[in-house]
């Protein structure tokens, strides 16, 4: 927690900071509660939480410190690494990352790496924002962590610095594992990170698609075509889990981090996500 403080100290005025920090540390406490549930989403998946983004207030939450799979919204972690490593200058954009045999034979989505072929890291973080690749994702922890193993290490490590102390990692894409688990306030706190640590970088979410070895790879997040102010984040699937998204929304000096988790189809969780940036941006305090 640590960090995401210390980032979000040097934005803030010291008063407005010293607030931003009481109410992140009460608001994960307890749910709040305005606008009912879905009746469209199993209620044992279902999660959510609105966070102003300019205060650190909770608006709205259901189950947000209940356990759930993040599936792909791991690799906001992931990439959180890969930034810290370009700040940190141990690697570049044009940084070549070794495809190992583990790595490719990641299961689905992915880019069809063969073992001993490389990715630069720009086209890397676009390839883990738009297609959500899996054989990518796996390369970039080996690259960043020695093995996949050792880059959970490092992941879990950072979720404890950013006050995430409800999850866990156990691998770098978000591959169905049953002692890997989140909830949907961490990942909301981790959505907020990475825009308040790496605004640099932060405009890769907003990538819809790029062109890689002459094909136009094209990306999941049709929130970012449907809700006006939408910059980001990462949408996540497996059975498990259901239909996952953590998004940023900023609109007329409001902005807002929205995560939904358990949606039965992508269509129920983007329009949920639509409902609670209606209902709740305009209680966001504008800067």
């Amino acid at each position: 927690m640590g960090l995401v403080f210390s980032c979000l100290a040097s934005s803030f005025g010291k008063a407005r900071f010293l607030l931003l920090v009481v109410l992140l540390a009460g608001c994960s406490a307890a749910d709040t509660l305005t606008l009912p549930p879905p009746t469209d989403f199993a209620a044992s998946k279902y999660a959510a939480v609105v966070i102003d983004a300019n205060t650190g207030k909770m608006l709205y939450g259901v189950s947000s410190n209940s356990i759930r799979y993040p599936a792909s919204l791991t690799k906001m972690m992931t990439l959180y690494l890969l930034f810290e490593a370009m700040d940190q200058g141990r690697v570049t954009r044009a940084t070549m990352i070794p495809v190992s045999a583990h790595a490719a034979s990641m299961p689905p989505t992915k880019l069809h790496f063969r073992p001993g072929e490389t990715i630069d890291v720009d086209s890397a973080i676009r390839a883990m924002v738009t297609k959500s690749a899996n054989d990518v994702a796996v390369a970039v922890g080996e690259y960043l962590g020695g093995t996949e193993d050792g880059f959970a290490n490092l992941m879990n490590q950072k979720a404890r610095q950013l006050g995430m102390m409800g999850t866990v990692f156990q691998n770098a894409s978000g591959l169905p594992d049953s002692g890997q688990h989140t909830t949907a306030y961490d990942m909301a706190r981790l959505g907020l990170a990475l825009r308040q640590r790496f605004p640099q970088y932060y405009y890769y979410f907003s990538i819809e698609s790029f062109a890689f070895r002459g094909k136009l790879i094209k990306g999941h997040n049709k929130v970012l075509d449907t809700v006006p102010g939408a910059d980001g984040i990462k949408t996540g699937y497996i059975r498990a889990s259901g239909f996952n998204i953590a998004t940023s929304v900023s609109r007329n000096g409001r902005r807002l981090i929205v995560v939904v988790m358990g949606g039965n189809t992508a269509k129920d969780r983007n329009q949920r996500v639509a409902q609670l940036v209606e209902r709740y941006l305009p209680e966001a305090k504008a800067m």
